[in-house]
């Protein structure tokens, strides 16, 4: 019964229909406990009219919005709708009492390799905030809530200096990871290394394998794949070369191989830390870490062996390096004994190979 119970929560939180009334807090107790700290109830006609916001997105679009923004505007718009088909409330909360979700997903820096972040900024600063982020009380800080999802929604109202719309929900951590896990599947998909150390990060953390990879959308062979490039990555190298969506399993897991070799990691350190990387984008980060670990060292030319006289004085040098051994003559050796030596060459090679045949 309590796997039947489990189940239904978790089908009740990420579905579009109501949750049944013993798996929900009432709408109204939940408004009573956030009103009077640190929260306002956004009122019915404070929701956007359907009629009017297709109205608007028609005059955007005509002004040539991309694809990218087209489909958020229809993401949000089924988030908020679910929100009030499930009766919940969208409450207005102070930014700073909203703290990040324990897991961090994403590697982008908005500022720098993230367009989407700033598209979004300039939407919520011409449209205001469309749809709300979904947020549970902090388990450990009185007042405070935790982010399961709408990370990038949150920092544009920061940003702006605006109030952040959200509905406030009982999260398990369970819970939290699937809802966080599944906005990016349906909204932004993770890079593969970003997919990688969310599942690294959620592993340490002590969660079961099979929310690990719900939470991903992946099956057991996928997750021991990222797990592997995880620990084949130092998080430090991993998280100086950023998302690099353009770069598939494939790639980061011969990096990870090429990255257990001490001198590679020491490469890549050296390589992170140099202007060209600092100044290259995701992708190509990616790439220059790639090209210095693969270049193995050469190995080093092996020193030639004196051969020396009587008096302990060389007279020539014996070079073992390549295919082809051979032995020089220093400078100033008389041409007699050299036609000797080559003499005496000849004859034990002859008496060399007659020795091997018998």
């Amino acid at each position: 019964m309590a796997g039947n119970n489990r189940k239904n929560e978790l089908r009740a939180l990420f579905s579009g229909s109501a949750p049944a009334a013993n798996q929900q807090a009432p709408a109204d107790a939940m408004q009573g406990e956030l009103t009077p700290v640190n929260a306002r109830p956004t009122a019915a006609r404070d929701v956007p009219d359907p009629a009017k916001a297709r109205a608007a997105s028609g005059a955007v679009k005509a002004m040539g919005l991309s694809l990218g923004s087209i489909t958020r505007e229809a993401e949000e718009a089924r988030v908020l709708r679910e929100a009030l088909n499930q009766g919940e409330r969208i409450v207005s909360l102070d930014p700073a009492l909203v703290a990040a979700s324990f897991i961090e997903d994403r590697l982008t820096n908005g500022e720098v390799d993230d367009p989407d972040f700033l598209a979004l900024v300039e939407s919520i600063r011409e449209n205001g905030q469309q749809s709300p982020i979904l947020v549970r009380p902090h388990p450990e800080r009185q007042g405070h809530y935790q982010t399961a999802y709408g990370h990038r929604r949150l920092k544009a109202v920061r940003r702006l200096e605006l109030q952040v719309k959200a509905i406030v929900r009982p999260l398990t951590d369970d819970e939290l990871v699937l809802a966080q896990g599944k906005e990016n599947a349906e909204r932004r998909n993770l890079s593969f290394i970003e997919r990688a150390l969310f599942a690294a990060a959620l592993a340490v953390r002590g969660f079961d394998r099979k929310v690990i990879g719900d939470a991903l959308a992946v099956q057991k062979s996928e997750l021991s794949r990222l797990l592997q490039v995880a620990e084949g990555v130092p998080h430090e190298i991993a998280r100086a070369i950023g998302p690099a969506p353009k770069v598939g399993r494939e790639r980061w897991m011969a990096i990870g191989g090429l990255l257990i070799r001490e001198e590679a990691r020491a490469r890549a350190k050296d390589e992170i830390a140099s202007p060209r990387f600092r100044a290259a984008e995701t992708d190509q980060r990616f790439q220059l870490v790639f090209n210095c670990v693969s270049e193995r060292d050469k190995p080093e030319p092996e020193r030639p062996e004196d051969l020396l006289d009587a008096a302990g004085q060389p007279f020539a040098r014996l070079r073992r390096d390549g295919k082809t051994p051979r032995i020089e003559f220093l400078p100033g050796t008389h041409p007699a004994f050299v036609q000797e030596a080559v003499a005496m060459l000849a004859r034990w090679h002859a008496a060399f190979v007659e020795k091997q045949r018998n």
